[in-house]
């Protein structure tokens, strides 16, 4: 026979083993992809960093920038081309912003090229990932950092990859 301690400690376990399962299933799964993912895309992004957008058309451009503020001075700009990809995203502000959200299917490439340059070179400096289907630069220090990431397959024929920033 089962005391009602027996009882509720079983059951605060089973609770306690669901809420796990439940957290771990949550928290692997993908972030909506940005880099390389729509237009509607940056919706997302502005919901998840809770910021104002404005969309702007550089003249002559065959792409647009929205670009995110948020109210933790963070800056957020995400190039759409005319075929309605995002190509790449560049952020500014006093944080780093999460990359997991705005690389997406890309952010797997970049952990793995962090892990292999940190391997290299052990002191802190600027990051410069120049992969095939990626390029990530960062820098910045507290309160002021700055990086851009871009996939030079999307990047339209007309754009200078020096125009994301």
């Amino acid at each position: 026979m089962q005391t009602s301690i027996q009882r509720n400690s079983s059951v605060s376990l089973r609770g306690w083993l669901a809420g796990v399962i439940l957290a771990s299933v949550g928290f692997s799964l993908p972030a909506m992809a940005v880099l390389g993912g729509d237009a509607s895309s940056v919706q997302i992004d502005q919901s998840h960093m809770k910021a104002s957008i404005e969309v702007k058309q550089p003249s002559g451009a065959d792409y647009s920038v929205h670009e995110m503020k948020s109210t933790g001075k963070l800056v957020v700009r995400e190039f759409v081309g005319s075929d309605g990809r995002v190509f790449g995203v560049a952020w500014q502000g006093t944080y780093v912003p999460d990359l997991q959200q705005l690389l997406g299917t890309y952010f797997q490439q970049y952990t793995a090229a962090v892990k292999e340059a940190k391997a290299k070179y052990v002191a802190r400096r600027p990051l410069n990932i120049q992969k095939p289907g990626l390029v990530v630069q960062t820098s910045g220090h507290m309160m002021a950092y700055w990086g851009r990431a871009y996939d030079p397959s999307l990047v339209p024929s007309s754009v200078n990859a020096n125009d994301i920033r």
